[in-house]
């Protein structure tokens, strides 16, 4: 063993969602992107974590554009378990008092930081389907879904033999995990309150819906039904989270620390849960990618030593433009500007905030001047995210040769575009972005960021040197307001800046690119995000082996 094994908390990270390869469909955006980076930095990095998740059957939905423009949803089945090990290992969670057998699988590549997922698709279970779709219901079929990753996740780690000091929600969706060890408690004969403040010294938690209406919730009786509540009294669950039960104020009260995902998004949150009595401190912890997954290392090495970036850019650029034309079969110019844009189609994010004016974007996308490829997907339940992309589908049919919608958004597209764009574009309304890695990664393959000064970019941006800045942070709960302001902001500096400097001056532009990647590849690596999470939520809540 490690001097760092023998030395530094156990932790055990639960989330319902973790972005490890294509292979693996087991995530839907963001959240387990993040799940999936922090993993591999345990891994890479020796740190005593294990990862507890679900084996979801049909993954998150592939969504797909159909021939009238709109996007529609796909489920099949994948098989896992050729990179996945049986533990021989099954656990049991009653839900809506029936029992439902857990099976426990590992990841074979996570030896030293092992990552463990459990899957009821089960012969004998009456409700196999609880593990099928990632997100897939709402109401009882995500409490259960919740249940077999919290109780079950607990259950599993004991059923194992893994001894741990921490317990890590992402989310809060992984709360029962905190009722499971109330629940352990309280059978030992501590009381209600007991086993409250006992289970608060061993958990921490992670906020990332910086919305409030985002943030879940269940009606009280709907978890006494479930049996979610494992023996906790109506009043009991009130006290904890109130009536609805939101799951976000469950963990704040349930936790000794939690951290937001960036410095702006803690002023966010700790405004936005302020009002919420007897809850944990938030502190903020930036998120940070793995590097080994999203980064090309001759971009880095190059910026390093002060050799030419322009050529392993346009080698990135050209290998982006030919999966373009196999995906879609759009030929897009490597000599043009080509700004890249992936993101959830939800309406904050405002994909297609460009288009807002088409007065004045139209000549530039019909010159071929600016080119710009979208990708992103909606909930499968999200009527409004599906129009966003029917739109940006419907502009790419406008402007055939200079905008593209790339379908059925994941981890290979999201790479191609970090690394072969020459902008990235973020337009949020502020201050909506937890965090926004994507714009990590592409900042790191010396593409530049053209971003509204929210999530991480404030701690990034350095206008005109690294990347440029949309606007001046200004915010306004009228949206309209804020659409038009950030609007003009955007065509501006776009068009004043980003565009003059991509043509008129090549050699500031690789100066930029050079002070992208230098000045972001070590702030907003998963490596410096590891260490405050062990320093700022691990260490500082645990004494006796630190």
């Amino acid at each position: 063993m490690t001097d760092k094994k023998n030395t530094l908390p156990r932790v055990a990270y639960f989330c319902m969602e973790y972005g490890l390869d294509n292979r693996f469909k087991a995530y839907a955006g963001g959240l387990g992107i993040l799940a999936g980076d922090y993993m591999k930095g345990a891994k890479e990095f020796d740190y005593p974590i294990v990862g507890i998740g679900i084996k979801w059957k049909q993954g998150y939905t592939d969504q797909l554009i159909g021939a009238d423009g709109k996007p529609y949803d796909t489920y099949h089945n994948y098989q896992y378990d050729d990179f996945m090990e049986d533990t021989g290992v099954s656990v049991n969670v009653t839900i809506r008092g029936r029992n439902v057998q857990c099976k426990v699988w590992k990841l074979e590549a996570f030896d030293n930081a092992p990552l463990y997922l459990l899957d009821t698709d089960v012969p004998g279970n009456e409700d196999a389907w609880i593990t099928g779709q990632l997100y897939g219901w709402f109401g009882e079929e995500r409490i259960a879904q919740e249940m077999v990753l919290g109780i079950g996740g607990v259950r599993a780690l004991r059923a194992l033999g893994i001894d741990l000091d921490v317990y890590h929600f992402n989310e809060g969706h992984a709360l029962f995990a905190g009722f499971e060890l109330m629940r352990e408690k309280m059978e030992d004969g501590m009381t209600f309150e007991e086993a409250w403040a006992a289970s608060r010294e061993q958990i921490v938690f992670t906020t990332h819906t910086p919305v409030v209406q985002g943030n879940e919730s269940h009606p009280v009786d709907r978890l006494l039904y479930m049996g979610a509540n494992l023996g906790m009294k109506p009043s009991q669950l009130r006290r904890l989270a109130g009536d609805p039960f939101n799951m976000t104020v469950g963990a704040l009260r349930l936790s000794r620390k939690s951290n937001a995902v960036a410095k702006l998004h803690g002023k966010t949150a700790n405004e936005m849960w302020k009002h919420i009595h007897g809850r944990s401190e938030i502190e903020a912890i930036t998120n940070g990618i793995h590097l080994g997954t999203w980064v090309d290392s001759a971009m880095i090495e190059a910026a390093e030593h002060g050799k030419d970036l322009w050529e392993p850019h346009q080698k990135n650029k050209r290998a982006l433009i030919q999966f373009i034309k196999e995906k879609n079969g759009v030929q897009l110019d490597e000599n043009k500007l080509l700004i890249g844009f992936a993101r959830r189609s939800v309406p904050y994010k405002r994909s297609d905030l460009i288009f807002s004016k088409p007065e004045v974007i139209a000549p530039f996308l019909k010159e071929g001047k600016i080119q710009v490829v979208f990708s992103g997907r909606a909930h499968p339940l999200d009527d409004r995210g599906k129009e966003i992309a029917a739109n940006l589908v419907a502009m790419s049919r406008k402007y055939p040769k200079a905008v593209v919608f790339l379908e059925n958004y994941d981890m290979e597209i999201g790479a191609h575009l970090t690394r072969g764009s020459d902008v990235w574009l973020n337009n949020p309304r502020r201050p909506k972005e937890a965090s926004g890695t994507s714009g990590m990664k592409a900042s790191m393959n010396g593409v530049l960021n053209l971003s509204i000064l929210d999530g991480w970019w404030p701690e990034a941006c350095k206008h005109g040197v690294n990347g440029w800045q949309i606007g001046d942070a200004f915010e306004s709960k009228d949206e309209t307001v804020q659409d038009t302001h950030d609007r003009e902001a955007l065509y501006q500096v776009l068009l004043e800046q980003v565009v003059p400097t991509y043509y008129g001056q090549p050699a500031k532009w690789k100066e930029m690119m050079k002070a992208s990647i230098l000045t972001t590849k070590d702030e907003f690596s998963v490596k410096r995000m590891l260490e405050e999470y062990y320093e700022l939520l691990y260490k500082s809540m645990f004494g006796g082996r630190v």
